[in-house]
């Protein structure tokens, strides 16, 4: 008889998104969030709540780019749900004549519930700032 797992695993949750995420299928992308989601990033505006505006900001940065790339340089499943990435983007801007490639890199605080994406927050650029902001969390939830 084979064991069923009760709790996902949430790393693995976080590698398939990326993995989806690269090839650019926006779907499934999507189907990771729960439909009441909060994207919070650094862009105008900052915050996008439901799928509908989490797909309609990421089509417009994805289409920004012709090549767009998001590589888990580390990822931790700190529990109560939260989970820890740095994540690095590398992409070539769409019609990119003078333009320089993309390159940055991130801490990403997000926030499981029910085996799906509640709340993510990409606003930091120092990574010791983010993993910081995910053990609170964590500790607030557990």
């Amino acid at each position: 008889m084979t064991e069923e797992r009760t709790t996902p695993d949430l790393v693995e949750l976080v590698s398939s998104a990326f993995e989806a995420a690269n090839r650019r299928d926006l779907d499934a992308v999507v189907g990771f969030f729960a439909s009441d989601a909060i994207f919070e990033g650094r862009g105008v505006p900052d915050t996008h709540v439901g799928r509908a505006a989490i797909r309609s900001m990421l089509e417009g940065w994805f289409g920004a780019y012709e090549e767009l790339e998001f590589r888990l340089q580390d990822v931790r499943d700190f529990g109560s749900g939260v989970v820890f990435a740095v994540v690095a983007q590398e992409g070539i801007p769409a019609g990119s004549a003078g333009h320089g490639p993309l390159w940055q890199r991130e801490g990403w605080v997000i926030l499981w519930e029910r085996g799906l994406i509640a709340r993510i927050t990409t606003i930091y650029l120092d990574i010791d700032d983010a993993r910081t902001a995910a053990e609170r969390l964590a500790q607030e939830r557990g």
